[in-house]
């Protein structure tokens, strides 16, 4: 008994950037901020490339509070969603097509999220990485944190919990 051939590791990879570039392209507030994604493997790091007007504090500088918060709630959101897009796009339950033609899943929703301000954000690029503590069908709990130079220096971290979108036709 033989078993199928796997894909070649291109196609995979295409695939999960398309689905991964799909559902962050269509939310506007990311590209108005200039929030990027990069994915290795199933792990997503969250890019926020510097610019002039995320300076909150001109006299230190300092980044802005809000968009320090912004930028961590944005990544728990894009890893929840991705979470839960994984199992469905790699059993081949949701294609590349559907959501290219803007059938998106609906993103968790932010029950409380609380912010942990450790040190000044530096006039430079800010990454996040995101781990999802819980993940239920109603519920999700996940730790973010964000850091500039060193990842072993985290300047801001979070923890949020969200409301999930219920699953409809075995699609989020």
């Amino acid at each position: 008994m033989s078993r199928p051939r796997p894909e070649p590791v291109q196609v995979v990879k295409q695939r999960r950037d398309a689905v991964l570039n799909a559902l962050v392209s269509h939310i506007p507030y990311f590209q108005f901020m200039g929030f990027q994604f990069d994915r290795r493997g199933d792990e997503i790091t969250a890019i926020m490339p510097y610019r002039d007007d995320l300076i909150g504090n001109p006299m230190l500088p300092a980044l802005h509070g809000g968009a320090s918060a912004a930028f961590l709630e944005a990544t728990a959101v894009i890893v929840l969603s991705w979470s839960m897009l994984w199992e469905d796009m790699e059993s081949g339950v949701l294609s590349l097509e559907e959501l290219e033609g803007g059938n998106l899943p609906r993103l968790p929703k932010t029950i409380d999220f609380s912010i942990d301000y450790l040190r000044s954000g530096l006039p430079r690029d800010s990454y996040a990485r995101a781990k999802v503590n819980r993940s239920g069908r109603r519920y999700a709990s996940v730790f973010v944190e964000a850091w500039q130079d060193q990842h072993a220096r985290p300047f801001v971290q979070a923890t949020g919990h969200f409301l999930m979108p219920q699953r409809d036709k075995g699609v989020v």
